[in-house]
């Protein structure tokens, strides 16, 4: 593959609004021992992005500071001690950053193959929605089959993504969101119950269930109480995102007497390690639905990779359904 030297990319030129993201010019990176430089076709557009632009979400010392956490594309170049990809694989991978640009570098062991018979354009959706709900649901929250599972934010990406999944290993799904038409899609992909949090009350809901037993929030604030209300004895609460606030008075004599779990974490900070066995349990674990075609993303829009102050300001709109991604290559 014939790698230029330049590369376009989008820059952060102070934190603030979608406005501050601008296109400019880059050398390309080059693969260090146990990374590929992928030639980006796609990247994905995540709440970290925004947050990352209104300079409230750092990104690591080490990764690069253009925005972008997942991609897909080919492999333009491998770096030493890499035998698991060859020039020309087509791929779609978790990034530290750096997925606004023509060409990324990422750990190979964060790469996954893209699924039979999905375009790339769709593959660019998986990584870091499917790394985060796996880990935090899955592997954190350990749901298990029959179990009663609410997910906030049903029609974000995060959102379809976990309801595909908890659906699909035999969960009994319920999810918030913020209209009818969004509620309608949530039952579409699996929900038994979607929420519409503006005319229900989801902890009547759930506690007339007998309580969720894993709860899936990105929205904090005064949500957690609620969530601790809405748990089965002996429930788990998993904290990604906070889109109302950190802090909260919380009443911590019913987390001890009916023995409830409260955790939560944030991908972007673990380590490649973490990272990597989280892409070798999703490797055997989802691929292959994915492979079957029983999983799939759903898709919102795209937009041109000149054109992510608009895809910003789309996002930040919430009226969105799904997946966001920048047309790169």
């Amino acid at each position: 593959m014939n790698i230029p030297n330049k590369m376009r990319v989008i820059e952060i030129s102070q934190p603030g609004g979608p406005d501050v993201l601008h296109l400019a010019e880059r050398d390309v990176p080059e693969p260090g021992p146990g990374q590929i430089l992928i030639c980006v076709a796609y990247a994905g557009v995540n709440r970290p992005d925004v947050l990352q632009r209104a300079g409230s979400y750092a990104p690591p010392k080490t990764a690069s500071d253009l925005p972008g956490l997942e991609a897909a594309g080919e492999v333009a170049a491998v770096g030493s001690g890499v035998t698991d990809w060859a020039v020309g694989d087509a791929v779609c991978a978790l990034l530290p950053g750096g997925g606004y640009a023509e060409y990324v570098v990422t750990p190979a062991a964060h790469a996954l193959p893209v699924p039979a018979g999905m375009d790339l354009k769709s593959a660019a959706c998986l990584p870091e929605t499917y790394f985060t709900v796996w880990s935090n649901v899955f592997m954190r929250g350990g749901l298990q089959a029959g179990q009663r599972f609410l997910v906030h934010g049903g029609s974000s990406g995060i959102g379809t993504t976990a309801i595909q999944l908890a659906n699909i290993f035999g969960a009994r799904v319920f999810a918030t969101a913020g209209s009818d038409k969004k509620c309608k899609v949530c039952s579409q992909l699996g929900a038994e119950r979607a929420i519409n949090y503006r005319d229900e009350d989801f902890v009547e809901i759930l506690q007339a269930e007998g309580g969720a037993d894993l709860i899936l929030d990105m929205v904090g604030g005064d949500y957690i109480p609620r969530n601790v209300k809405s748990l089965a004895d002996d429930g788990t609460l998993v904290q990604i995102a906070f889109l109302q606030g950190p802090k909260v008075t919380l009443n911590f004599v019913q987390v001890m007497t009916r023995r409830l779990t409260i955790t939560g974490s944030t991908l972007r900070p673990q380590s490649d390690l973490t990272k990597a066995g989280i892409a070798a349990e999703l490797r055997d674990k989802v691929w292959p639905l994915l492979d079957a075609g029983r999983l799939a993303p759903v898709m919102d829009s795209e937009f041109d990779l000149s054109d992510a102050a608009a895809a910003h300001t789309h996002m930040e709109a919430g009226d969105h359904i799904g997946k966001i991604v920048l047309k790169v290559g």
